[in-house]
Formats: structure tokens, sequence, C-alpha cells
């Protein structure tokens, strides 16, 4: 006898399906979403839909308009510079934190930067995007601060949004992203706090240069 696989509730599972739309770019930042269409496409009633949608507009990535349906929301140049900012104060901490190196991390960072290499020669930008944010997370993870580690965590899915975008939109930067992973790399080898902090300020800090309008 055979169990069948039990579906996540309805909810999540068109939860899942508009958020992997946006932060995968299916779902471009000023496309208006029915409740209709995403019932037929994730096979589910309306109700569902509309929980699922709350939930994403507390997160910031739609706004809900009365039988209208849902607005993606673009990138802003403001979210861009926040997320930035939070990042800069969090992930400088957390580098410098990370010296001397505790045992496994450098290792851990070494296959995550190959993984991110493969991902980005294979044109893979929404995965290479993801690894993206888990080598900087293991940075943060590796300070031991529970509080901080959370904070960090919460920024995870604008930063994935933002990344792909970016991603798309300079798909030189990829090239640099990796030479400054490699950096920070060295850095933590070589057990040299301030060199860290200066190459995460850099790499991080790009970012503000969007928010200054450059990013379309």
């Amino acid at each position: 006898m055979t169990t069948a696989v039990k579906q996540p509730p309805a909810a999540d599972r068109v939860y899942t399906h508009v958020k992997q739309g946006v932060l995968e770019r299916r779902y471009e930042g000023g496309t208006l979403l029915t409740e209709g269409e995403l019932a037929e496409a994730v096979g589910v009633s309306r109700t569902p839909v509309r929980e699922a949608l709350l939930r994403l507009e507390a997160e910031g990535l739609i706004r809900l308009y009365p039988k209208k349906g849902a607005l993606v929301l673009p990138v802003s140049a403001q979210e861009i510079a926040d997320v930035v900012e939070t990042r800069l104060l969090v992930e400088e901490h957390a580098a410098r934190k990370a010296v001397p190196a505790p045992p496994g991390l450098v290792e851990r960072l070494e296959e995550l930067l190959a993984r991110q290499q493969e991902q980005a020669a294979a044109g893979d930008f929404a995965a290479a995007s993801v690894t993206d944010r888990c080598f900087h997370a293991e940075i943060v993870r590796s300070g031991g601060n529970e509080i901080l580690s959370r904070l960090y965590d919460q920024l995870r899915d604008r930063q994935l949004r933002m990344g792909v975008a970016v991603m798309h939109s300079h798909p030189d930067r990829i090239a640099h992203t990796l030479a400054e992973h490699e950096e920070i790399l060295d850095a933590l080898r070589a057990g040299d706090a301030e060199a860290a902090v200066a190459v995460v300020g850099r790499h991080v800090g790009w970012f503000s240069h969007l928010a200054r309008g450059e990013v379309r």
C-alpha cells in the first residue's frame, strides 16, 4: 500500500508560486496579478490565493488593489539604499569577528564560491544569487550571534530579488562579485580583519551606486 505524498496547504502553495515568480523575475516589477489567474495557475480556489497575497504584501513584495489584483512592486532606489546600509552594518562587523576564522568556515566558503562560479558559468543567475546570499550569511552566522543572524536572514528575499535584477541588468558584475568573494576568502585565510572589512565594504557598497539611479 503506497502512501500519498501530502501536499502543503493551498495558501502555502500559492505563496511559494508567487514568491518564486517574483524572485526569479518571471513576475517583473509592475506586473498585475489577478486572483483568478493565480488560482488557475496553482489549481486552488480564490480563498487561499487571498491569504497568500496578504502574506506577500506584509513582506513588501506586492501591493493589493481591491477588485483589481496584486501589483508586483519594483525594486526601488530607497529599498536598495536601505538594504545596503543594513548589510554594511551587519557584514563589516561580521567580517571583523570572523578573524581568526572559526574551524570549517574557510572550507565552507570555498565550497560556496566554487558552486557560484559553476552557476554563473551556466548562466543560472537565480541560483547564483541564492549561493551569493549563502556565502555572506555563512560569515554572519560564524559570529555566533543568533539575533544578528536572524536580522540578516530577514533581508534574504530582498537581497535575492535585488541580486537577480542586478545580474540581468549588469551581466559584467558577476565576474567582479566572484573576484571579491575570492578576496574576502584570502583575507580570512590570512587572518587580516581590516582587509576583510575593506573588501566587504567595497563589495556591498557597490550596490549604493544603484540606489542613485544607475539601475533600470
